[in-house]
Order: C-alpha cells, then sequence, then structure tokens
C-alpha cells in the first residue's frame, strides 16, 4: 500500500502525471458547468426549470397622482374681480373696466368712457422733446429671468408678459409696482409655424374668426392691468388683414391699443389699425438681434438718431440678460443727451417734428 501511494505521488508529481490531473480535473469542471446550465435555463426546447415571479419584470402600477394643469386649461386663473385691487398704490383691476366672465376677467371701456390703455398706462413727462420707448418681451416665462428684468430695468420701459404662467398675474402686479407699464402678449402664427409654436391658443391664419376671438379672449383673461396688447410670434398672421381685422376691431372695442413688435417686415396692423380705429405703435427692428453688448449699444445709439428726428423712436428686445444689462446702462446717462425714456402710451399719436 506504501508503495502504491508512493508510486502514485511519484506519477503525479512527473510530467505525464500532471497533465494527467489537469485533465481529469478541467472534465470534472464542464460536467459540473453543463449540470448548472440544464438546472437554471431548462434543456433545450423544454421548459424552464426556475420559474421567475412576474414582479420581477412587469412594469411598474401607475401612481395615484393629481394630473397637472396644462397652461391651455380653461379654467380661469385670475378671479372675478368685484373690487378695485392694487399693487402697493398702483391700479391693477378696476371693477368698472372688467366684464367678469366664466374663463376670467375681460377688459372693457367703462360706462364713462375711461379705457384700460389710459387707466393702467404708466405716468410719463408731459413736456418731453425727444421721447423713446423700449418695450422688453418675455416675462413670466422664467422666474428667474423675469426677476432680473424688473430688479435690473428702468421703470419707464414697457414690459410685455405672455399668457401661459399660472403665477403670471403675481409678476405683473411687482412689475406694476415697480412703475413699468405692461402690455400682454397675444401668440399670433409665424411663418414656420408649427416648427415655431409661441403656444397654445395660437392665433392662426385661415382660421374662422369666431375660433381666434376665442383663443384671444383666453388670453385677455389671464390677468388684468394691461394697457395694451402685442403679439408673440406672428410673422404671418400680421400680413394677413381678413384675419388680423377682426382682432383688432375686438381690442378696440376692449379699450386697448396694438403694439407692433416689428417681428413681420410686411406688417399690414398699421393700416388694419387705421381702418378700425385701434391706436398703435409699431417698433424698429429688433435691438438684441444680435446678442453682443456692442451691436445692441449701437441699436440704442440709432434710437436716439431716430427720436432726434422725429421727435420720438420706439424699440423692442427680449429679457436677455445682456439686454437689459446694455439697456440700464444706456439709459442711466439718457436725460443728459436730451432724451426721455417712456412707456408706450406716451408715443401713442405723438406729433413728430418738423
Amino acid at each position: 500500500m506504501a508503495a502504491a501511494a508512493e508510486s502514485a505521488e511519484g506519477f503525479l508529481a512527473s510530467k505525464p502525471g500532471r497533465a494527467l490531473a489537469f485533465g481529469c480535473s478541467f472534465l470534472a469542471f464542464l460536467l459540473a458547468t453543463g449540470a448548472l446550465t440544464i438546472t437554471l435555463l431548462g434543456r433545450p426546447g423544454g421548459p424552464a426549470a426556475v420559474t421567475l415571479e412576474l414582479g420581477d419584470f412587469s412594469p411598474a402600477k401607475p401612481k395615484t397622482v393629481a394630473p397637472m394643469r396644462p397652461v391651455s386649461d380653461e379654467a380661469p386663473v385670475a378671479a372675478p374681480v368685484t373690487r378695485p385691487l392694487y399693487a402697493g398704490k398702483v391700479l391693477l383691476a378696476d371693477p368698472a373696466l372688467i366684464e367678469n366672465t366664466i374663463r376670467g376677467p375681460l377688459p372693457r371701456i367703462a360706462d364713462d368712457g375711461r379705457k384700460p390703455m389710459t387707466v393702467y398706462a404708466a405716468p410719463a413727462p408731459a413736456n418731453a422733446k425727444f421721447k423713446i420707448a423700449i418695450v422688453v418681451n418675455g416675462l413670466g416665462q422664467s422666474a428667474t429671468a423675469t426677476k432680473t428684468a424688473l430688479d435690473s430695468l428702468p421703470a419707464a420701459v414697457t414690459v410685455g408678459f405672455t399668457p401661459y404662467a399660472n403665477d403670471v398675474g403675481e409678476w405683473v402686479a411687482q412689475a406694476r409696482v415697480r412703475g413699468h407699464e405692461v402690455l400682454l402678449q397675444i401668440p399670433m402664427e409665424p411663418l414656420d409655424f408649427p416648427d415655431s409654436d409661441p403656444g397654445p391658443h395660437t392665433l392662426r391664419s385661415g382660421q374662422e374668426e369666431e375660433a381666434n376671438i376665442q383663443r384671444l379672449t383666453w388670453a385677455l383673461s389671464r390677468f388684468t392691468g394691461y394697457a395694451g396688447v402685442s403679439n408673440l410670434l406672428g410673422q404671418r398672421f400680421l400680413t394677413d388683414s381678413e384675419a388680423l381685422s377682426p382682432v383688432l376691431s375686438y381690442l378696440n372695442r376692449r379699450g386697448l391699443y396694438f403694439f407692433d413688435s416689428g417681428a413681420a417686415s410686411q406688417s399690414v396692423a398699421p393700416m388694419v389699425a387705421g381702418q378700425v380705429g385701434i391706436p398703435v405703435v409699431q417698433s424698429g427692428p429688433a435691438l438684441d438681434t444680435v446678442q453682443s453688448p456692442q451691436e445692441i449699444d449701437r441699436r440704442l445709439s440709432e434710437l436716439e438718431t431716430q427720436a432726434r428726428a422725429n421727435g420720438s423712436a420706439v424699440g423692442t428686445a427680449f429679457l436677455y440678460p445682456a439686454t437689459t444689462a446694455r439697456i440700464a446702462a444706456w439709459a442711466r446717462g439718457l436725460e443728459s443727451r436730451g432724451f426721455v425714456l417712456v412707456p408706450v402710451s406716451a408715443i401713442l399719436n405723438a406729433p413728430k417734428q418738423k
């Protein structure tokens, strides 16, 4: 036995013995692996040996949560106006200038003839020789950008709010407290709609008049305290006199003015406004088409040239940080150069210098 054991130990220690031992071990490994595979996965074509619970892979059951209210919800955002509402000492809503509807409060001309465009207009110097108005649009979309704009822009800058944020009325109140005149931006069809989409309730060319008026009244009812209305995009809509005319007629009956931001180079808004009798102001090219301080400063300088030649000038811009910063810096030395920054309402029907 001892001899046999020694003989076997010597054989395993030899090169042939080591090879045989390795081969046996490898064969045992293969057999064990195959057995494990069959145990877990089953034989080819046969039933699986392991049953998995459906819960391991079935989709999770949806949680029961209240749906978010979309911005296009028909529910009114502003409550009915039954008494005067103020932001500080500034009037935000006068019941005499409000028609309460199921959608919300709509502006109207008071029984005594007062109009929202005059009651909600920001104060302006009466005898300014060279007037410049600037409208900064896009407020209400971003809380951070809106706050930055309101913190930095001079009070005489007119600000335009989009109708979509549910808290837009609170931002408008802050703007009015700071002295800004407020415009409501109405979404209108651009040339490349729907690639560029102003949002729900966009006024469309080729739509029935009633459909566009319903969309218009939705936007008009979102908040109060605005003196006029402006376009949000609208390069196509503003060139369609048939679609634009009933809209401007409706706004005129509501006692508002219209500000054409200059987005459409072939806009017929001034012509149609003259036909329906609504006061209109049309802006020149945007101040911040090129987002550089040098270009914005150049456009602001051009406004001064226009105002000196015509008695007044109007520019428009978006609430980019660079834009608001350059407007604020430019406005600080404006009066020393002989100009006065005024709200848009001060430009309405302003006589030209001769």
